[in-house]
């Protein structure tokens, strides 16, 4: 029974996931076609475990019942024997009669005793051991079933990147550092090969080198911000738009500020915060988790904390927003 109660939970997690309209907190929706399958797949085996224990039951309840149906035959059969054993020895040779079965008796139910607490014994030694472990396996599988139906989803936001903090330093990708790296810039380089990767960035940076306006939006985000840090060259001095929420970091002043997104490559376990520096006018007041929308000219400067030049957006306009419904952009390809 613990077996189907596990398979139907992991279902109605999976299901309430979904009507809450919360499957974009864990993975790429792109990839939610995963989480029907796995619906199925778990309301389909909790059936057949549910079947398989049914029948199980059935079987247990007929050999019950059929045991103690043969039970009273048995005992009426011997009951019998025994009878006309004695009143056939009566005459012969009673008293010999009367030693001997009571000795067979005597020995019986000594065998029958020790037989009783041995079995006692190894079952004791054996079974509460395993009857502790599996309840612990059963409960750390309940755990993650009750958490994600009944505990609410976080979003992500400001605090998070401030506990988790993030860092831009220069990416060596080779064997030992792939290059498996996920803040400020998004990098899809560790999902290929190097000949791979090439004609990815080859692909998509076709795809905006000819803009003068890059307008990054929900669809295109992540695939945008990558092209313009792989490429920063090609877009100075172009415009570039794009929406987030405010981040101002230990090292800001009141007219820079990091305006983030956070986004899935694939799902929560590669995903990161994305975005850029932005410089607006000055003694500009902005809040964190405040959202913006920014319009500006890509440059670039000497930022100190990471020690190296990172590309800059100077705003020429900008205006506060609601936070999106969702707050979040994925990778597309």
């Amino acid at each position: 029974m613990n077996r189907f109660l596990i398979l139907l939970g992991f279902a109605l997690m999976f299901a309430f996931i979904h009507l809450q309209g919360n499957l974009n907190k864990y993975i790429n929706t792109k990839y939610s076609y995963l989480s029907i399958t796995a619906i199925s797949l778990f309301a389909l085996l909790s059936l057949i475990e549910f079947v398989r224990f049914y029948r199980a039951e059935s079987e247990a309840e007929r050999r019950k019942s059929e045991g103690e149906t043969g039970g009273g035959h048995v005992h009426a059969h011997e009951h019998a024997p025994a009878h006309h054993g004695h009143a056939h020895d009566h005459g012969h040779a009673h008293d010999h009669g009367h030693a001997h079965d009571h000795g067979h008796a005597h020995d019986h139910g000594q065998d029958h005793d020790h037989g009783h607490d041995h079995g006692h014994d190894h079952d004791h030694s054996h079974e509460s051991p395993l009857r502790w472990k599996r309840g612990l396996g059963y409960a750390i599988l309940f755990v993650p079933i009750l958490t994600g139906i009944f505990l609410p989803v976080a979003t992500l936001d400001s605090s998070f990147v401030k506990a988790k903090g993030f860092s831009f330093p220069q990416l060596d990708v080779s064997d030992d550092n792939p290059g498996q790296h996920q803040f400020l810039k998004p990098d899809t380089s560790v999902y290929y090969g190097a000949e791979g990767y090439a004609q990815v960035k080859s692909k998509d940076y076709a795809e905006f080198k000819d803009l003068q306006a890059v307008h990054l939006t929900d669809e295109n985000y992540l695939k945008g911000m990558e092209v313009i840090y792989n490429y920063p060259g090609t877009f100075m001095d172009r415009t570039v738009s794009f929406d987030g929420f405010v981040y101002k970091g230990e090292q800001a002043d009141n007219e820079h500020y990091f305006i983030f997104r956070f986004g899935f490559i694939h799902c929560a376990a590669d995903s990161g915060v994305f975005g850029m520096l932005v410089d607006f006018p000055k003694n500009t007041e902005l809040e964190n988790d405040q959202w913006v929308h920014v319009t500006g000219k890509l440059t670039s400067e000497l930022y100190q904390p990471f020690k190296q030049t990172i590309p800059v957006l100077r705003v020429t306009e900008w205006q506060t927003i609601p936070t999106p419904k969702d707050p979040y952009v994925y990778r597309n390809y």
